[in-house]
């Protein structure tokens, strides 16, 4: 949570909204949230877990279909 909202913070093409899963149960039964945290990414793709840094931003990337070298 804390890492994608630095990330938002850092990069303009960056949005990051954090939301309680037991406060919003059919936002988490939409997304199939079973554990958290749970990273959704353009509202298709999820990763779930704490990682680090690296790993996340790799992920995420990945996720996203952007290429981590030349961010195209």
């Amino acid at each position: 949570m804390r890492l994608a909202q630095q990330f938002a913070l850092e990069n303009e093409h960056v949005t990051a909204d954090c939301v309680e899963a037991t406060q919003f149960p059919d936002l988490a039964a939409t997304y199939g949230v079973r554990a958290v945290p749970k990273t959704i990414v353009n509202k298709t793709a999820s990763l779930e877990g704490a990682l680090p840094e690296a790993m996340f931003l790799e992920k995420v990337l990945k996720l996203a279909g952007v290429h981590p070298d030349t961010g195209t």
